[in-house]
């Protein structure tokens, strides 16, 4: 059936009909306004009865009367139609939870709204209409949402099923009033689009609604104590991201992330003032729980935030748990990190630190520790002889944290946004500074004594040699304890008990490699200390020696016991040694060999005068026993004592120490060394492991070694202990002519100076040797002043005047 307007607002004279098609499309459209879309045709249209009917035309011809019968003349004007069914469905649309069928298809709606907005002109009714529905229907949301009887999390769902149902709605007006958006809105300024209007009212009524929001934020507050105490996922885990995603669709995520981010620092600082005093006494604890805490915090925001957000969420859990802790966190738990070699635990501490301004208490902590450490081994007397090595083992320790834990991203490094590229890292300097100052003030704690044990270890090294170590292994290990020497300021205590050993290990043979050993001395002498360049001497001293006994054996008759003699003849000045003042009776064939030499000698160098060093000998006899001969190898000190027992089985000790002279001290280590040792060539009586005045020895006839050649050790540890005190003594002698020669030079240059002033030339003038005490100085300017070689000013006490 054709609807009478569209008849009636053809001209009276027209083939309209020709072209009618009983449709709902075109019902309300007299094409006087193109559509701004194509609209689908609809279904009626797609028959074959419909294909027939459009194709017919009717030729009409003169007038057209025609005569309505029926309730049509008593109906409004069927101009509203299309307002009302937009009305209708408006309101059918915006009513939540009803059964009620819209009054029309998609297609009609939107072709009544192309009508009402284009062909009618009331669009700003249209649009009034909206906007009355859109405020009821909101405003029914609003109420139903207080009204809810939910609580807490469980409001949740509520509030997320209504703004889904809200989005959609307005999606689906948007779609169908099309027209009203395009043409109306876009006409009329200053005029919100139907999204914009329909949020507008959303944000009014829904979210800055007092009760609304309360709920709110007891509902998400809830939820993320809930997680956060029993550390799962919350049932309703997904409503919240749900929920997440409307509020960033209404753009009032900001308002929820500063309240999320309120919450979760107010829960973290709370939890954590609680832990740090119930777990005081557990700071590694603590600092596992904080960590696990961080990790959690950070991947739910992960789960449920926008990626905007993680950052923040994260730094906020951060400054809430570490807030006021770092320091206590540092100083109980690096030490105990480092020492357990817990380098996983250690890169985790630097990395959760760093974000956190929290690298200074991590570098305090580092340098205490190891300061305190390098204190307590160096001031642990009992342990000396394992001093060195303790060091070397903490260090290595230090080392590998710094080397493995404590990193930053390389400045400059290449781009690694490559998922499969590795970020470039370097050691952080301060926390090698805090290294090198750590073990330099730790060396402080015992004056001389860290200087003196790295040249024993040294020593020990060379004595042994490489062994099975590769040559750069062994290298290594001798750089390793250098290393140690520069955090000494006693460059000349080490110097000086180096020279020693080095003395000892080239006159004894003792050295593994001369090699090695010539190495050594050029790295000491070009990378730390120039005066060990008279190490050289040494070695020019010995190829010396062996061409002048080349030639004084080339004198003797091949069977002359003299071909067994070997002298080294040493300068004084190049080598550290003092003349011996006690002497040893040798046997009367042993003094007529030297006396030979000695007269060969003065031949050669008649201005020469020689001193003989016979604890410096060393001896090579052959001990016949009942298993069989043995060659040993011995000090000439015991070689001494056991050719005394050529003649007899048994000695008495003051037998012995009346016929070999020797100091009381020196002949008891000896005969320790023969009788108490691991090789007793002779028996003490009664048994024991120290030397008496009463003891007798015996010849140990019974004595074997399942080698050929047996080498019967010294007793050196109190040798050791009482060489040290006289190198010590000699060395403070030294000093003090070091520090009278600075002080004279530094005020012949400068003919006047405050005290501070020439106290800091002082120290300045000889710390390459070492760093002297403020009262040593002090007792040298005195004593200058005493001997006339710097006066007071008689203005100023504190100003001293070089005398020439």
């Amino acid at each position: 059936m054709v609807d009478v307007f569209t008849l009636f607002t053809l001209p009276k004279t027209s083939n309209a009909f020709t072209a009618l098609r009983s449709t709902v499309v075109d019902s309300f459209d007299d094409g006087s306004a193109s559509p701004r879309h194509k609209t689908a045709r609809l279904d009626t249209d797609s028959d074959a009865a419909s294909a027939s009917r459009s194709s017919q035309t009717i030729a009409l011809q003169g007038v057209l009367k025609i005569k309505i019968i029926g309730d049509d003349l008593n109906k409004p004007s069927d101009v509203d139609a299309p307002f009302l069914l937009l009305r209708r469905s408006i309101r059918t649309i915006l009513t939540r939870d009803t059964d009620e069928a819209l009054p029309s298809t998609y297609e009609g709606i939107y072709s009544a709204c192309r009508y009402v907005v284009t062909v009618s002109n009331k669009g700003e009714g249209l649009y009034g209409t909206l906007k009355m529905e859109l405020d009821q229907s909101i405003g029914r949301l609003a109420n139903g949402l207080i009204g809810s009887k939910a609580e807490g999390v469980e409001w949740i769902p509520d509030f997320v099923k209504a703004s889904q149902w809200f989005e959609t709605k307005i999606a689906l007006l948007k779609a169908l009033l099309t027209y009203l958006d395009q043409v109306y809105v876009i006409s009329e300024p200053n005029t919100e689009s139907i999204r914009d209007i329909a949020f507008s009212l959303f944000l009014s009524k829904i979210f800055e609604n007092p009760q609304i929001a309360i709920r709110l934020r007891s509902g998400i507050l809830e939820w993320a104590n809930w997680e956060r105490k029993f550390r799962l996922e919350h049932d309703l885990r997904p409503d919240i991201v749900a929920l997440v995603s409307h509020l960033v669709t209404h753009k009032q995520y900001a308002t929820f992330e500063e309240y999320y981010i309120k919450t979760t620092e107010s829960f973290y600082t709370a939890e954590s003032d609680e832990l740090s005093k119930s777990m005081k006494a557990d700071p590694k604890g603590f600092f596992k729980h904080a960590y696990l805490r961080i990790e959690e915090e950070t991947k739910r925001a992960k789960d449920i935030l926008p990626v905007g957000s993680w950052s923040l969420v994260r730094e906020t859990t951060e400054r809430a748990i570490w807030g006021g802790r770092l320091t206590w966190l540092s100083t109980e738990t690096v030490g105990p990190y480092v020492d357990s070699e817990d380098i996983t635990t250690l890169a985790t501490m630097y990395k959760l630190f760093s974000r956190v301004d929290g690298v200074k208490a991590l570098v305090a902590a580092f340098r205490a520790h190891v300061q305190a450490t390098v204190q307590n081994i160096v001031k642990d007397t009992a342990n000396d002889e394992n001093m060195v090595q303790r060091l070397l083992d903490f260090k290595r320790l230090a080392d590998l944290a710094i080397k493995s834990a404590f990193l930053d991203d390389k400045i400059g490094a290449p781009d690694t946004s490559s998922a499969s590229a590795v970020p470039d890292k370097q050691p952080n300097s301060e926390f090698t500074y805090a290294l090198t100052d750590a073990f330099t003030m730790g060396f402080k704690a015992r004056h001389n004594k860290p200087a003196e044990m790295i040249a024993k270890y040294l020593d020990k090294a060379m004595r042994k040699g490489q062994g099975a170590t590769s040559d750069a292994d062994f290298e290594a290990l001798l750089d390793s304890a250098l290393a140690l020497y520069r955090f000494t300021d006693d460059k000349d205590v080490f110097r000086t008990f180096y020279h020693r050993a080095l003395a000892k290990r080239l006159l004894l043979q003792r050295s593994a490699s001369d090699d090695f050993e010539a190495a050594m001395l050029k790295k000491l002498k070009e990378k730390y200390d120039p005066e060990f360049g008279m190490g050289e001497d040494m070695f020019k001293d010995l190829a010396l020696s062996r061409e002048l006994m080349e030639d004084y054996h080339s004198k003797l008759d091949p069977d002359s016991p003299g071909q067994k003699l070997s002298v080294m003849v040493l300068q004084r000045s190049a080598w550290p040694f003092t003349v011996q003042k006690a002497s040893v009776d040798l046997p009367p064939n042993m003094q007529a060999e030297l006396t030979a030499f000695t007269e060969y000698y003065k031949k050669r160098h008649s201005g020469h005068v020689l001193d003989w060093d016979h604890a410096l000998g060393t001896a090579i006899m052959t001990g016949r026993f009942k298993p069989g001969s043995k060659e040993l190898s011995l000090s000439l000190y015991q070689g001494i004592v056991l050719l005394l027992f050529n003649d007899t089985t048994e000695l008495r000790y003051p037998e012995i120490l009346e016929q070999t002279r020797m100091s009381p001290d020196e002949l008891k280590r000896t005969l320790q060394s023969l009788a108490c040792g691991k090789k007793k060539v002779l028996k003490k009586v009664p048994p024991g492991r120290d030397v008496d005045e009463t003891d007798v020895f015996k010849f140990n006839a019974d004595f074997d070694d399942p080698r050929p050649k047996v080498h019967v050790s010294s007793i050196q540890a109190k040798v050791t202990l009482e060489e040290s005190r006289r190198t010590n003594i000699s060395i403070e002698g030294d000093r003090k002519h070091y520090l009278d020669a600075a002080i004279v030079r530094v005020m012949k240059a400068r003919k006047e100076m405050t005290y501070e002033q020439l106290k800091a030339a002082t120290i300045e003038a000889v710390k390459s040797h070492f760093v002297p005490q403020v009262d040593a100085i002090k007792k040298r300017i005195d004593y200058l002043v005493e001997n006339d070689y710097l006066e007071r000013s008689a203005e100023d006490k504190s100003k001293f005047l070089y005398i020439a």
